[in-house]
């Protein structure tokens, strides 16, 4: 029985740490609230890898981790971005554009849900990705103009209800093992986070920022070759042939 228990509170962890970082942001410590939004995504990297290796997977525990990921990376990084990027513009739009994103996170999750993905990639850009890219990226408030801040905003919020397919790490397992070093390298990533709350958070930046845009590349490779095929299916119509196809 405890056994079973132990992906739940990995999934348990992870919305504690959501709190916290609305918690710590309201506070005026927007670094810690973006680092507890980082450890949260570590936290909800390996309860499903953790359930997997114990055979602990159940209806529950994914009913609990889509619901802790609403809190997580939904509406505490969009409370990190109002409060440290929003202030002083225009209400209603700041209110609009902050509840917009955690209800497309909400609607990403529950299209997760209900319907079955495409083998090796999520569609859409998962919920943790674009809450940590949101929350990271708010540290930059003083060096980004807010108009850049609310597209952003916006375009990761596309980003999740869209159909842009990215790749899924998720199927990299665990061997059981090696489930006793987990909490090793959450109290490590802890310890960093508490340690250098600005200086990590802006580092890990990056590569989500990447993940994100990669999905866009894609969108935009798939969208020109698809253009590409229908002139050459035009010409083939019309009678023309493509000099690719001329024989030597």
């Amino acid at each position: 029985m405890i056994t079973k228990s132990i992906p739940s509170l990995f999934t348990i962890g992870n919305l504690f740490l959501g709190i916290i970082a609305i918690i710590l942001v309201f506070n005026e410590k927007p670094d810690y609230a973006a680092m507890m939004v980082i450890i949260a995504m570590l936290l909800d990297g390996v309860d499903g890898r953790v359930a997997r290796a114990l055979n602990a997977q159940s209806d529950f525990g994914k009913e609990l981790d889509s619901l802790s990921d609403v809190i997580s990376f939904g509406v505490a990084p969009a409370f990190i971005m109002y409060v440290v990027a929003f202030q002083g513009v225009n209400e209603a739009a700041a209110w609009i554009i902050t509840a917009i994103f955690p209800i497309c996170g909400a609607l990403r999750l529950a299209r997760f849900n209900v319907i079955a993905g495409v083998p090796g990639y999520f569609v859409g850009l998962p919920i943790p990705a674009a809450g940590g890219v949101l929350a990271t990226l708010a540290l930059f408030a003083k060096d980004i103009p807010v108009a850049a801040m609310m597209g952003s905003t916006l375009l990761l919020s596309y980003l999740m209800v869209s159909r842009i397919k990215y790749p899924n790490f998720k199927k990299v397992g665990i061997p059981r093992g090696a489930i006793w070093v987990i909490p090793i390298v959450v109290a490590v990533a802890v310890v960093l986070g508490i340690l250098l709350p600005q200086h990590l958070s802006k580092i890990i930046l990056i590569p989500l920022l990447l993940y994100a845009l990669y999905g866009i590349k894609k969108n935009v490779d798939r969208r020109l070759s698809g253009k590409s095929r229908n002139r050459r299916l035009g010409k083939r119509m019309n009678g023309e042939t493509p000099k690719s196809e001329h024989s030597a």
